[in-house]
C-alpha cells in the first residue's frame, strides 16, 4: 500500500487487523484533523454492493504521519535497542495499530 493508493474503509480495517466499526471513527477523526481526504466511488456498484468511500492522506497529513512515525520508531529503538522492521506497514495501518488516533 502506497501513500497515493486509494483505499476504502473495509480494506484499511482488514489490513490493520481491526474491526471496521473501530476504524471508521478513526478515519473520521483523521479527516477532521485534515490528515486524510475521502471521496465516494464514482461508479454505481449495483448488485456488487454499496459504493465504497476511499481514503488517502492529504499532503500535510502524510508529512505529519511520517514525522510522527519516525518519532515513535525512535522511541521504540531507544526502549528496545532494536530498529524498525525492514518492511514497515503503510502509514495508515501503522497509525491504526499504534493506537495514537484512538486517543
Amino acid at each position: 500500500m502506497g501513500p497515493d493508493e486509494e483505499l476504502y474503509g473495509l480494506r484499511i480495517a482488514m489490513n490493520a487487523g481491526r474491526k471496521a466499526g473501530s476504524v471508521y471513527p478513526i478515519l473520521a477523526r483523521l479527516e477532521e484533523a485534515g490528515w486524510v481526504e475521502s471521496f465516494w466511488e464514482r461508479e454505481e456498484r449495483g448488485e456488487r454492493g454499496p459504493r465504497r468511500r476511499f481514503y488517502q492522506f492529504s499532503a500535510d497529513g502524510l508529512a505529519a504521519a511520517r514525522a510522527l512515525l519516525i518519532e515513535r520508531r525512535g522511541t521504540v529503538r531507544q526502549r528496545t535497542g532494536r530498529s524498525a522492521p525492514a518492511r514497515s506497514p503503510s502509514p495508515v495501518t501503522e497509525l491504526l495499530l499504534s493506537g495514537w488516533v484512538a486517543r
